[in-house]
């Protein structure tokens, strides 16, 4: 990620995920932090991450 539309776009397809409540996203550090109603699968986020067309890895 190398923008603010890039943390956006991240941000909405990770925010589409059900029981997400919010998502921060950050193109300087690399960092997406969620915080969901209920546990989310770690595969559900790579997913959206993937569909929004980046790439993430658990840390």
């Amino acid at each position: 990620m190398t923008c603010g539309h890039c943390e956006m776009s991240v941000r909405e397809e990770v925010g589409e995920i059900p029981g997400v409540r919010s998502v921060e996203v950050s193109h300087e550090s690399g960092a997406l932090r969620v915080r969901s109603e209920q546990p989310v699968q770690d595969a559900a986020v790579l997913a959206a991450v993937a569909e929004a067309g980046y790439s993430a890895v658990r840390a």
